[in-house]
């Protein structure tokens, strides 16, 4: 009995799986276009203190997440409407002075109430 070798590799399923595989990056890809947290690192931090007469409003952040506006305690509750009255007062933005022990989320909840806020400028500092 003489039976011919099969030496060839069937390459179909392979390029199924890989169709499907390009199809659904195609699909997932423009999703993962979000907008994030628009940041600025400032060029020269000397010529940004040298500019006292800034209106700038200063909100801290304190170890167990606690914010505190002139130094005057502002509840989670209450923090966006302080902050679009304090926003008017303020126009050139907003510096929020962290603990270090303060939790990313508290920071990130304050800079999307002062944004809501109409807060236009935001930097960040550790104290």
């Amino acid at each position: 009995m003489n039976r011919d070798t099969f030496s060839d590799i069937n390459i179909t399923p392979l390029t199924d799986i890989f169709l499907v595989l390009l199809i659904i990056m195609m699909v997932i890809a423009p999703l993962l276009d979000q907008q994030g947290l628009n940041l600025t690192v400032p060029e020269n931090v000397a010529e940004e203190q040298a500019n006292k007469d800034a209106k700038i409003l200063t909100v801290t952040v304190s170890a167990d997440n606690r914010y505190y506006i002139d130094g005057e305690e502002v509840s989670i509750p209450q923090l966006e409407s302080v902050l679009k009255t304090q926003a008017k007062a303020y126009p050139d933005g907003m510096m929020i002075q962290t603990d270090g022990e303060a939790t990313h989320g508290a920071v990130v909840k304050l800079m999307d109430s002062a944004r809501n806020s109409g807060v236009t400028s935001i930097s960040v500092s550790e104290v």
